[in-house]
């Protein structure tokens, strides 16, 4: 095995050891290698699960294969579509549904044998080491204990943008600069549960709020966004603006500088009347900058 738990003795934090996935390609070491993920290279590993096409062919439309670099008894890569540069706000949003089907689906598959936790890097700041647009999954043993907040509740006076099935915040005990919330109305689930029809809306929200973001950060600005292993299910998105400095890795305590009032009422002034040729000329601009 590459990998181990580690648990220290004293504070009882787990820690993963995983020296191979220094070996994976990074493309923040200043080479581009050549994409595992795109087009013609099906035929590389092994596919756990696809939506298009038959297995092996290049006629797909998502595709998911073990992670050749695993920091967990299951991890798999998700690759979201044969476009190497398409991102969640350039895709078609029926694209998205598949991708959230896919974690949903994928979600299925593992719940019975750990904690799922589905997650995305976007950018050398968000942690990408490829750049072609994927999520991972991982399945972590119930034994280890992983610290992630519970979804808040709703605060008196708590400003909201609201879709037919989920409700966007931006909590007070924020704890990046424009950090957002995405969750059902219906608490209590599963993201397993997810229905045909929320996958739906979701997809519009996921896409609506990358694209809002983009006008404030720029097209290609870092961010991770992770689903929540456990009932009552939430998507919590986090630009990754800031650089976390002594303070906050010593303490665990997060100096948010940005007000989350001011970022739920950004989200609110654009999500229903969208700046689309504003939108349009920031990936021009960026996709300039990187030419």
């Amino acid at each position: 095995m590459d990998f181990k738990f580690l648990q220290d003795s004293i504070s009882g934090k787990w820690v993963i050891s995983a020296p191979k996935r220094s070996k994976r390609p990074d493309r923040s070491k200043g080479v581009e290698p050549s994409c595992p993920f795109c087009v013609g290279r099906e035929a590389d590993e092994k596919e756990v699960y696809r939506i298009g096409g038959k297995e092996g062919d290049p006629n797909w439309k998502v595709r998911v294969v073990p992670n050749k670099y695993p920091f967990a008894p299951i991890h798999e890569v998700i690759i979201h579509s044969p476009d190497h540069h398409k991102s969640f706000d350039e895709l078609p949003l029926d694209h998205t549904e598949l991708i959230i089907k896919t974690y949903r689906e994928r979600f299925k598959a593992h719940q019975d044998k750990g904690k799922v936790y589905v997650f995305h890097n976007h950018g050398e700041g968000g942690g990408e080491s490829l750049g072609h647009p994927h999520s991972q999954l991982v399945v972590i043993p119930d034994n280890v204990k992983m610290e992630i907040p519970v979804l808040p509740e709703e605060a008196k006076g708590e400003e909201f943008q609201e879709t037919e099935f989920f409700k966007i915040s931006c909590p007070i005990t924020s704890e990046w600069p424009d950090e957002v919330w995405i969750h059902p109305k219906e608490r209590g689930r599963l993201f397993s549960e997810i229905t045909d029809l929320e996958i739906k809306d979701m997809a519009k929200v996921l896409y609506r709020t990358i694209q809002i973001f983009d006008l404030r950060h720029g097209h290609e600005f870092p961010f991770n966004f992770y689903i929540y292993p456990g009932g009552d299910w939430y998507l919590r998105l986090i630009p990754r603006l800031k650089i976390l400095g002594g303070f906050e890795l010593g303490t665990g305590i997060s100096v948010n500088t940005q007000d989350p009032k001011e970022t739920i009422a950004f989200i609110k002034e654009h999500f229903e009347s969208p700046n689309e040729e504003k939108i349009r000329q920031v990936h021009r601009a960026d996709y300039r900058r990187s030419v």
